[in-house]
């Protein structure tokens, strides 16, 4: 299965309520006429995101294919011509992008519909090949992850190896999903030992601490 991950920011002089209306009913509407699409999920940035700072992203759309040439089918048809103009409507342009990964399940638990889901966002140590971060990532990093005691669900998405062939790199080398049974569980979670060894192992394979949004998801199919 390969999972599209796009970035979403909204367009400027547009209100939360206005854009996460039209994403979730205009445009959601468009893209579920793409066809070879197997699921479609968006997350949308919590109001509590926004308390402090403008947030890297207002959420990120995530739409899954059976494989490669299945997506690729879709890209000269009329219904995803149609939702990419759409996307000039509401989305800040300079600012979308997305990432084609594959996904690493750590942790696996039954999660509400309404629980939060932390977005993390993940740039290698540029002393490392894409598959020596990836290796670390998923067998390091996944274990001191999957320790952490309120995690109910962790998701690691891995750039496809083609991402960094000829010269290209992605705008992401990771994009990690967790998910907690409510923002209080979460919050807790940063005086346990176990996401201090989480913390304090990041630097032996990230440039810079991980960008992160939290998020509520709306799955739409």
């Amino acid at each position: 299965m390969i999972k599209a991950i796009y970035f979403i920011k909204r367009k400027p002089g547009t209100t939360l309520e206005d854009f996460r209306k039209y994403w979730l009913t205009e445009h959601a509407a468009l893209v579920l006429k793409v066809p070879e699409l197997v699921k479609y999920v968006q997350s949308h940035t919590m109001d509590s995101g926004y308390r402090d700072h403008e947030p890297i992203y207002d959420g990120i759309a995530e739409l899954w294919y059976e494989n490669l040439e299945d997506m690729r089918k879709t890209a000269g048809t009329s219904s995803s011509r149609e939702t990419l103009a759409d996307n000039e409507k509401f989305l800040d342009m300079s600012k979308f992008a997305f990432i084609l990964t594959k996904e690493r399940v750590q942790k696996e638990n039954p999660v509400e519909a309404s629980a939060p889901k932390m977005v993390a966002f993940a740039k290698k140590r540029a002393d490392l090949t894409f598959e020596a971060f990836q290796n670390h990532w998923s067998t390091v990093h996944g274990k001191l992850g999957r320790a952490v005691p309120g995690a109910r669900r962790y998701v690691q998405c891995h750039p496809l190896a083609s991402s960094y062939t000829n010269g290209r790199t992605p705008l992401w080398d990771g994009v990690a999903e967790v998910w907690f049974d409510s923002e209080d569980a979460m919050r807790s979670n940063a005086e346990t030992s176990e996401f201090r060894a989480v913390l304090a192992d990041e630097p032996n394979f990230l440039a810079e601490n991980a960008k992160f949004i939290v998020t509520t998801e709306h799955i739409i199919l």
